[in-house]
């Protein structure tokens, strides 16, 4: 076996170039193996097993620069660059993440997990070389999926423009996580049709060298096309065509479904049973919003390359038809799309995950918030029980939406008040409005009204009690139920506990009663302390004269974190919040 063997990128150059091709197949043996047990990107990966190869025989890492776009094709290159036995052996797997991590090796140049970055960062890489007068070379890999994302659009007229030698790997599957969309696509289709031939070329229409490879999982031409790049004076595109999920056959008869994936059976690709035990808020937003659509010409749902999270899958985006759009990898394009949609009468849905609105933000500020537009934002996986890679992170959005003025940001404790606040966003025409999408749906004892409106912020009481007042913020509704629990067993005390349903503004009438009538106030969220929702509940309550206790997790980057372990460092636990709180009352006294 020669995987076992390769400790670092000179191993490959070691090795025979008849060896390589046997080299790659057990690459993809491996990476097929170790995904099956705890899942991953495996259709990405598999694509590009040839070129990760190939790269690292023709170029010498890290003295030259490999950058991969999103990063989350990076299995091979890590197997590659000293890191074979985190997906040889079954008790290293969780040794290295998913994506590109400079703390892991100087091989990753960067963190990174977010799409169409590699070419701006290459392009910055190439220009520090050439001013220092050096001669490494530089390399930027980006999917085609990836270009249709703003940055990269910018990067390529940058490059162009700024004239410093680096490569431009396009990997070119014809797919992004699903069908790609946009106008780029067509020439990229007839460059492929003809071999990179044809008249009308994006690449060299921007000034950019371009070359076409039209085996790109042949490691040998790979090699060939790359070799005669190095050193090259001007940046140039390497368009080479692959086939995603290649050497399985599951992936490559259906890439979106294999884009990334939970742990599956390696031999027939059955995929294992989830142990989520809470409601599917994506198949819960299909549902609901299909036969809005069907009565309602004006309703447009829209996704930014990942319409899976709002649950429309391929049949359901055909049903839907002309209502159904996705603006590719584009969330500044989808957020600016949907405010003039609501602008000219229409209702849009966008769904989106919270940790790729951030790319938004502008456009939140400008184009949704400054014209008050009424459209619908989705924001899905915001949470400390989301996605847990530091490249992922999307539990800061409270924070960063939380004073966009003129937004409503609303946080359903459960799949009622879910459906309820969609209805009610859908059908009013006087603000943008946000809502955060559950993702725990713990279940809790109280029975909450859903209301039918939310025009005015207004708190709802769950539990009536004295002395302290628990505001226990969407998804975490059911943390602070257990923690009045908690103080009513251990301490007699009988908290009143309110589901505070409005992030963005205060019900300050409420507020202001509890000022009144409590001695403490403790705020929980499902989120960073820093710029939180509980920080804007103090700001109002400490002229009043309220003590308050805010509870959410410190700013930082935790990467593949433990989630109830991440709570406990930031005391977050039922014990610490109680004892806590026992505390404070006994210092108030």
């Amino acid at each position: 076996m020669y995987l076992s063997d390769i400790a670092s990128p000179s191993d490959v150059k070691a090795l025979d170039l008849h060896e390589l091709p046997v080299l790659c197949q057990e690459l993809r043996e491996a990476l097929i193996e170790s995904s099956a047990a705890v899942g991953g990107h495996v259709g990405p990966n598999l694509g590009v097993v040839e070129l990760s190869v190939a790269l690292h025989r023709v170029f010498d890492s890290p003295r030259d620069k490999i950058v991969f776009d999103v990063s989350h094709q990076t299995y091979a290159h890590k197997a590659l660059t000293g890191r074979a036995q985190a997906f040889l052996d079954p008790a290293r797997y969780a040794d290295v993440s998913g994506f590109s991590n400079p703390l892991e090796s100087e091989h990753d140049l960067f963190a990174m997990g977010h799409t169409s970055t590699s070419i701006g960062l290459a392009a910055g890489m190439a220009k520090a070389r050439d001013l220092a007068g050096d001669d490494y070379d530089v390399i930027a890999v980006i999917g085609d999926g990836s270009l249709s994302g703003g940055l990269a659009f910018e990067s390529l007229d940058s490059a162009a423009a700024g004239g410093n030698g680096f490569i431009i790997v396009v990997n070119d599957n014809d797919q992004s996580i699903a069908e790609n969309h946009g106008g780029l696509y067509a020439n990229l289709a007839e460059l492929r049709a003809t071999a990179g031939q044809a008249s009308c070329n994006f690449f060299r229409s921007l000034g950019l060298d371009y070359r076409y490879l039209e085996a790109g999982n042949d490691v040998l031409a790979l090699i060939d096309a790359l070799s005669e790049l190095r050193g090259c004076e001007r940046p140039v595109v390497l368009h080479i065509h692959t086939r995603k999920g290649l050497g399985f056959a599951p992936a490559e008869q259906d890439p979106e479904a294999w884009h990334h994936v939970g742990p599956f059976d390696p031999a027939t690709g059955e995929k294992r049973a989830s142990a989520a035990t809470g409601p599917d808020y994506a198949e819960l937003t299909a549902t609901h919003l299909l036969p809005r659509m069907q009565c309602d010409r004006s309703i447009v749902a829209i996704t930014a390359a990942t319409p899976y999270i709002m649950g429309f899958t391929p049949e359901r985006r055909a049903s839907a038809g002309e209502q159904f759009v996705d603006v590719g990898i584009a969330e500044e394009h989808a957020v600016t799309y949907a405010s003039a949609l609501a602008v000219a009468g229409a209702k849009p849905v966008l769904g989106v995950y919270g940790t790729f609105l951030q790319r938004a933000y502008d456009e939140l500020w400008h184009d949704l918030c400054l014209n008050n537009a009424p459209a619908t934002i989705l924001v899905y996986g915001s949470s400390i029980f989301g996605t847990t890679d530091q490249t992922h992170l999307g539990y800061f959005d409270i924070s960063m939406l939380g004073n966009m003025p003129g937004l409503r940001y609303l946080a359903p404790t459960s799949e009622k008040e879910f459906l309820a606040m969609l209805d009610w966003s859908l059908d009013q025409r006087t603000c943008p409005v946000a809502i955060r999408v559950p993702v725990l749906g713990d279940p809790t004892s109280c029975e909450l009204t859903v209301d039918e409106s939310y025009g005015v912020p207004s708190y709802q009481v769950a539990r009536t009690g004295s002395d302290v007042a628990i505001f226990a913020l969407g998804d975490f509704f059911a943390l602070g139920e257990r923690l009045a629990d908690e103080l009513a067993r251990t301490a007699n005390i009988h908290a009143t506990l309110v589901n505070p349903r409005f992030v963005t503004e205060l019900d300050r009438d409420f507020l202001t009663n509890i000022a009144r009538t409590h001695r403490l106030v403790v705020t929980i969220e499902d989120g960073v302390l820093e710029g939180g929702w509980g920080e804007k509940v103090a700001r109002f309550l400490g002229p009043l004269g309220a003590r308050v206790r805010c509870h959410g997790v410190h700013v930082g980057f935790p990467d593949r974190y433990d989630p109830r372990e991440l709570l406990a460092e930031n005391g977050m636990t039922v014990d610490a919040m109680a004892e806590d709180t026992m505390r404070l009352l006994e210092e108030i006294q």
